[in-house]
């Protein structure tokens, strides 16, 4: 460790570590725009400029080295008056639209300029004119409210190795932008989503389907249901200031009641089937000699990824849809057959903490015929517009449970809101299925955690299973990697797009921090621990589905409606 001296302080550094790092462990707050922990800092777009005596310019702290006996000032009059003009040449070129923004209110650049002072015009001039691109299914760009931080791009290149957008043109002709200025839709975006989270303006956000809801419920003729995903109870208390990780699922549930849907089903029930089937087929290609090692198939950004770069692995992936998906597809047949409700009639409606799946949804393969599966998807942030905009009062509300048949789980439905879940909960009732007993320990702790890749060996009846849980893509792509180059002791892959799971998606919370996204995953654990039904093969009512309406895992039922094909796709790069 080394000392520096911060504003007449002594504050302790870690060698070679950069400035602002130091500054921020030491409770110094400094503005950023470009900056995303985690990454190779590059220092563009200068907000975090400090004054180092004997330093003539002002410095990034951001990637600025620390060094022993360094002397700095962070707030001196020199370096506000620099924030405070970056920040009036950024909105000399930025729409004066603030009240109709998606982000007002919740937008970096606002919030800085209220503290720095902004309160007038002070740069006059023609401003740019670009034309949204709203082509995709998950995501809307308005390159007009783009400050050209480099976020969305570093995160789609570096995290998600997808590269869809990049810098292009020169000088004050620079935009980002999709390889020929196509729509997103024909592009290599995968939906997740990643880019929206880091976006600090309204340059980027979910393609919005509140409309077609609202719509929806206020449609007499229309018998409106609604499904909410396990990651969401334990993220949605942060859209109204309650304290991250805490699992308020009895709430949301008495809240969706009061916004008028008809039933209110829970997705951790399609997730136990989705285990049902998965961990079926797992078994199947394992003594059978099936294709190995086996992928998930659960997150769509993934299905799309491996569809665009990695064809050649297509037949690697499960076959199963999405607990989503699965969901939809009984809602649109036991359930309006037991009911005598004409599926045509039934708009079924899905909260996501994720965009990617606004684009699953709307997949030819997704659906029979006329119907789909789901008919809108909302994330986590609109379902909180949502209550918010009917007025609901969230702290009046008394807790309700989800409605029958499909508002049963066990805790293993539960984790797949977490990198590390599916695989987890397929693994314990694998176990089941391969020897007829439970697993010792249901708890597999090697899957579990924040970490981009994690292994584990599993032995079940003298068998070594290599098992991989993998997220964020640029994971999953130096993983695929090895296995082209001959790897090969692992038997099952999961994946998730987003990096932690579905607690980090594409759709939840803005401001999220990692402490924030470790105590979603601990509110799932919590959840597992403290409740007795830990496994799929235990659920009652999935059980039931099968005895009354599928027949079997993998059977001709079961095929038609709960499983399907993926494709290789050509896109535009």
């Amino acid at each position: 460790m080394i000392s520096i001296d911060v504003n007449g302080k002594t504050v302790e550094a870690r060698k070679e570590e950069m400035l602002l790092s130091a500054l921020k462990r030491a409770g110094f707050e400094i503005p950023t725009l470009c900056y995303l922990e985690g990454l190779t800092p590059t220092g563009a777009c200068r907000m975090c400029v400090v004054e180092v005596e004997g330093v003539p310019g002002l410095v990034p702290s951001c990637a600025y080295p620390v060094f022993n006996g360094m002397k700095v000032q962070t707030h001196s009059k020199r370096v506000m008056v620099a924030r405070k003009t970056i920040v009036e040449l950024l909105l000399a070129d930025h729409p004066d639209d603030c009240l109709y923004c998606v982000r007002n209110n919740n937008c970096e650049l606002q919030t800085l300029a209220a503290t720095l002072g902004v309160r007038e015009k002070v740069y006059q001039g023609k401003k740019n004119k670009y034309k949204i691109d709203a082509s995709s299914p998950s995501i809307v760009r308005d390159p007009s409210k783009c400050i050209l931080c480099g976020r969305c791009v570093r995160v789609c290149e570096e995290v998600q190795n997808v590269s869809a957008i990049d810098f292009t043109g020169r000088g004050s002709s620079t935009v980002v932008s999709t390889a020929f200025d196509q729509g997103l839709n024909v592009s290599s975006c995968i939906n997740c989503g990643q880019c929206i989270m880091v976006c600090p303006t309204g340059a980027l956000r979910e393609q919005s389907y509140l409309k077609d809801v609202i719509n929806a419920l206020k449609d007499p003729n229309l018998h409106v249901v609604v499904q909410h995903a396990p990651a969401v109870s334990v993220s949605l208390a942060e859209e109204f200031g309650i304290k991250a990780g805490t699992d308020i699922d009895g709430i949301m549930t008495a809240a969706l009641r009061t916004l008028g849907f008809a039933k209110v089903f829970d997705t951790s029930f399609s997730a136990d089937l989705t285990i049902m089937e998965e961990g079926s087929e797992l078994v199947q290609r394992i003594k059978t000699g099936g294709k190995l090692p086996m992928m998930t198939s659960c997150s769509p950004g993934w299905i799309k990824y491996v569809e665009q770069f990695y064809p050649d692995f297509i037949d690697n992936l499960s076959t199963c849809k999405s607990p989503q998906q699965m969901l939809g597809a009984v809602i649109k047949s036991y359930y309006a057959q037991t009911n005598g409700i004409d599926p045509k009639k039934i708009f079924s409606v899905s909260v996501m903490p994720c965009t990617a799946k606004k684009f699953e949804a709307e997949r030819p393969e997704m659906g029979r015929g006329a119907v789909q599966d789901i008919d809108a998807v909302l994330t986590t942030r609109e379902l909180a517009e949502l209550i918010r905009l009917y007025g609901v009062d969230m702290n009046g509300l008394t807790t309700s449970l989800p409605d029958n048949p499909f508002g049963q789980r066990s805790t293993a439905g539960k984790l797949f809101g977490a990198s590390g879940g599916v695989m987890e909960a397929a693994l314990r009732s694998a176990y089941f299925l391969l020897t007829g007993t439970e697993m010792a320990e249901l708890d597999i702790k090697e899957v579990r955690g924040m970490k981009g890749v994690k292994e584990a060996k599993v032995k079940i009846n003298g068998l070594e299973i290599g098992v991989a849980v993998v997220s964020g893509l640029s994971n999953a792509a130096n993983l695929l990697e090895q296995i082209r180059a001959g790897r090969n002791d692992l038997h099952f892959i999961e994946v998730m797009t987003c990096p932690g799971g579905c607690i980090a998606g594409g759709g939840q919370p803005f401001n999220a921090n990692t402490d924030a996204v470790i105590a979603r995953m601990k509110g799932l654990y919590k959840i597992d621990k403290s409740e007795p039904i830990r496994v799929s093969h235990k659920n009652e009512s999935v059980l039931k589905l099968y005895k009354e309406f599928l027949g079997e895992p993998l059977g001709h039922k079961s095929h038609e409606l709960l499983h399907t094909k993926y494709a290789k796709r050509q896109v535009v790069q």
